[in-house]
This record gives C-alpha cells, structure tokens and sequence, in this order.
C-alpha cells in the first residue's frame, strides 16, 4: 500500500513538474511574443508617425491597422521608384512655378493642375497611378510626414469640384500639393559627383 501511494505521490509529481515546464515555456512564448510585437509597432510608428493611428483607426484595431502597413511597405519595395534627372526637375519645377503664378487669376484652375502636376511627378518617379487611396498609401511609405497634405488637397479639390471651396481653402490646397511637390522632387546625383563620393568612401 506504502508502494502504491509513493508510486502516486512520484506520479503527480512529474506531473506537476511537467505542468510548470509547459507554462514556463508558454509565458516565455508570451513574453517573446509581446516583445517582438510591441518592436514591431514601435517600428511602425517611427516609420508612418500619424499615418500609423489613422491606419488603426480606419481598420478597427492595432492588428488589423499594422497589417495594412506592412502590406505597404512589401507593395513599395517591389516598385521600381526612382529620383528624377536634373533636367526633368527643372522641367517640373518651371511647371509650378507658372501654375503658381496664376492663381490669382483663376483659383479654381490652379489647384487642378497642382493635382495633375503632381500625379505626373508621382509617375515619372515610379508609383502606379491607381485609386487616390492606393496612391495616398503607396506615398505614405517613404513621405509619410506630407501624406497627410496630400489627403487634405485632394478632399479641397473634391469640394470644389461641387463648388463648395473659397478661395482660402484652394489655396491652402496648393500649399498642401506643394508641400507633397518638395518631397517628391528627388533629383538623381550625376554618375562623376557618385564616383567621387565612392573613392572617397574607399
């Protein structure tokens, strides 16, 4: 009988030994888990700032939201986004500057072509031309900090277009396209100004 009841007491024992190793192992899973996910949002929220709580709340939770970044971020590495040649940001940036002096003189004509101006300087640097909110996330990638200038020109733009914008507001629009414009107007470094840089690295 003593046998049998130390047989059981070695019994549970084990048992309770392999109880403690499975929840240890289960908290350690947790706490890695937790914080490799909180890295990840951390990482998040540097790369997308305000972008990243407008991309949770739109989506209902910190999930859903994150996961719609990263697709992001996947989608943009595989585009082919490049800087503009010094003759085509002079060629961009006399564009502006005379759409910009029209204002005054048609409001309404300016924001327009602001819109289409920098829907060309998107494409010429590489980004799809699709939806303006597949456009807005592409740009969110890498411009996170003038996305938001970009969403507010476009909503300008679409009251206009019903006639409910003043004359403020399309100017603020082309305050907000030009802000998006700047970003844009990457220029590609000469071959001879890389090649020196390179020999000075090495």
């Amino acid at each position: 009988m003593e046998m049998v009841e130390a047989i059981e007491i070695q019994t549970w024992m084990m048992l309770a030994a392999v109880v403690g190793v499975i929840l240890v192992a289960l908290g350690t899973w947790f706490y890695i888990g937790r914080k490799q996910s909180q890295k990840q949002t951390h990482k998040l929220q540097e790369r997308f700032g305000p972008e990243y709580d407008r991309a949770v709340s739109k989506y209902g939770s910190r999930t859903k939201g994150e996961s719609e970044l990263k697709a992001r971020e996947e989608r943009v590495e595989r585009l082919d986004i490049v800087p503009l040649a010094p003759s085509e940001a002079v060629r961009f940036s006399e564009a502006w500057g005379s759409l910009q002096n029209r204002f005054v003189d048609n409001p309404a004509w300016t924001v327009s072509e602001a819109e289409h101006l920098v829907r060309e300087l998107m494409e010429k640097r590489g980004y799809p031309m699709g939806d303006f909110e597949r456009r807005a996330a592409d740009i969110s990638v890498d411009h996170p900090d003038v996305v938001a200038n970009y969403r507010s020109a476009q909503a300008i733009a679409s009251r206009d277009q019903r006639g409910t914008a003043d004359t403020e507001e399309l100017r603020k629009a082309v305050v907000h396209y030009r802000a998006l414009f700047d970003e844009l107007l990457e220029v590609r470094k000469p071959k001879q100004e890389v090649g020196e840089k390179e020999r000075v690295q090495v």
